[in-house]
């Protein structure tokens, strides 16, 4: 690729500070829709990534086998229970009581957990084809799309958040062909297919097909299970705010969990890293992401934007408090 082809785009958004007036219902709903039977924590790391992002509602729909389990986790966000399969995934019948679900909603967050079968690629496609809202594309929900033609069906903004395997699936090819060429095939994907891709790993790549950005944040640490589950419900909840554009919130988003992840893995060390830990420094992440305080907002009218300065790869040291 040329560096005529995209615009490379090297600084990140920060957020416009929150009205004085706000209410929950200034900062949108996000509804995740995620986990089964086996992989109930997926949907609770999203969901409650979803809140720490600053979502005003999170309403978490899981397989009716799992809800206590979620709903246990977090008494901040809603559970609503969906019928499930004898396996305990979410079946046909899940669609007709998700649907008035999504029309409540700000932004879905779908696949997280979601395991695979053909009820669950059935649900997916539904909500491709009925929803207008963001959506925010995640594991088993990017599996199902895998050589199918369906991502064309939603006209709504989405953001797709693929790790290199789940890549290589949606285009055909393999993991080592993605890692060799990780801006030119994501810069292509987006450029034919529209909507944001945020293609997951060392050096994180978003891109719209016209601008590409390669996330300087994050460490080794983050390699462990529901990490990128994090990443997606920080990603609803701030589509759902309506305050930046998806592009901006896909910087934004990666800048950030990646951020949580290097201040987490001051505290733990890359080995002992986990998932809870990135959701206990995201706080901190928005906070110190231009040095604001307590809010981490500018106080200004409109997204202000900051240079990345951490060059990823290890644990950066504390900063002084």
């Amino acid at each position: 690729m040329t560096s005529s082809a995209v615009t490379l785009v090297r600084d990140v958004p920060t957020l416009p500070p929150r009205p004085r007036d706000a209410h929950k219902g200034t900062f949108g709903r996000v509804l995740v829709v995620a986990g089964s039977v086996g992989m109930s924590g997926a949907a609770a790391l999203a969901g409650s990534a979803a809140l720490r992002g600053g979502a005003g509602i999170v309403q978490v729909a899981v397989p009716e086998p799992i809800l206590t389990t979620v709903a246990a986790h977090q008494p901040c966000y809603l559970t609503s229970p969906l019928p499930a399969d004898e396996h305990g995934r979410l079946s046909h019948a899940a669609v007709a009581a998700l649907l008035p679900l999504v029309e409540s909603a700000s932004s879905v967050v779908v696949g997280p957990g979601l395991g695979a079968s053909d009820d669950v690629a059935g649900l997916v496609r539904e909500l491709l084809g009925q929803a207008r809202l963001p959506l925010v594309l995640d594991a088993d929900a990017l599996n199902s799309l895998a050589g199918t033609g369906w991502l064309e069906q939603h006209r709504g903004p989405r953001i797709l958040t693929p790790h290199p395997g789940e890549f290589a699936r949606l285009i055909g090819s393999t993991t080592q062909a993605v890692q060799a060429d990780r801006q030119g095939l994501a810069v292509s994907f987006a450029r034919e297919h529209g909507g944001v891709l945020l293609l997951k790993g060392a050096g994180t790549v978003v891109t719209d097909g016209s601008r590409v950005y390669v996330n300087t944040t994050g460490n080794p640490g983050m390699a462990t299970g529901g990490s990128g589950d994090v990443l997606s419900g920080l990603l609803g909840a701030l589509l759902a705010s309506g305050r930046m554009p998806p592009f901006e919130v896909a910087v934004l988003g990666a800048f950030l969990h990646g951020r949580a992840g290097d201040l987490a893995c001051a505290d733990k060390g890359e080995t002992s890293l986990i998932a809870t830990d990135l959701l206990d420094r995201l706080p901190d992440a928005f906070r110190s992401l231009d040095g604001a305080g307590a809010s981490g907002e500018r106080g200004r009218e409109a997204p202000e934007r900051k240079r990345a300065t951490h060059s990823g790869g290890s644990c950066p040291p504390l900063a002084p408090e």
